[in-house]
């Protein structure tokens, strides 16, 4: 894990922008302080951007994002896959660390290490605003909370927070896996922002 997400108490947002914007989030610890930012690193052509802009973004198509510091030095990729199937977080020269792996949609992930092997769980709650990461033996190693901005917020704009809290001391790579889990669950759950 790089040391950059060492604190127990991470912060996610993503600014206020309308529904077709690209992916973004800042990173924060718990005392408001910058740690990272993250963007789309894929460019699109004009008929794929067409194709997002009508008639929305679908939770369908693949995203990615580079973490880099604030000065853009790259930390992480978070990859969803085409699909919902798979989210693979990987270290920018492309070494895996680990990936979310959709055991039933929108309720239940699997966290997998490099090596595909299971490493932990992430439950999801109804309304898809709360995320237990627990490890193999069913300890709760974090919680994600996503703050509930209001309709017009939620169903017009990108515009989401997050709490990260980890119960450290939790072993590598969960715990990477764990400081990921609001951007994954994000890309996989609330980011399409659909219309129709």
């Amino acid at each position: 894990m790089t040391e950059v997400f060492s604190s127990s108490v991470l912060k996610v947002e993503q600014p206020r922008r309308g529904p077709y914007a690209k992916s973004r989030y800042k990173v924060l610890d718990g005392d408001g302080t910058v740690l990272a930012i993250a963007g789309e690193t894929n460019e699109k052509g004009r008929a794929e951007t067409l194709r997002t802009v009508f008639p929305g973004k679908s939770d369908l198509d693949a995203r990615a994002v580079l973490l880099t510091t604030p000065d853009g030095e790259p930390l992480l990729v978070v990859d969803k896959l085409q699909g919902r199937a798979l989210t693979e977080v990987r270290r920018p020269d492309g070494e895996a660390i680990g990936s979310f792996v959709t055991e039933r949609i929108g309720r239940r992930y699997l966290v997998h290490d490099a090596d595909a092997g299971v490493i932990g769980t992430v439950g999801v709650d109804l309304p898809r605003n709360n995320f237990e990461v627990v490890d193999r033996k069913g300890t709760k190693v974090a919680h994600v909370r996503k703050k509930w901005a209001g309709l017009a917020t939620h169903l017009l704009t990108t515009a989401d927070k997050y709490t990260v809290e980890i119960h450290d001391p939790v072993p590598e790579p969960l715990r990477t896996m764990a400081a990921m889990t609001a951007i994954a669950m994000d890309l996989n759950l609330h980011e399409s922002k659909d219309i129709t």
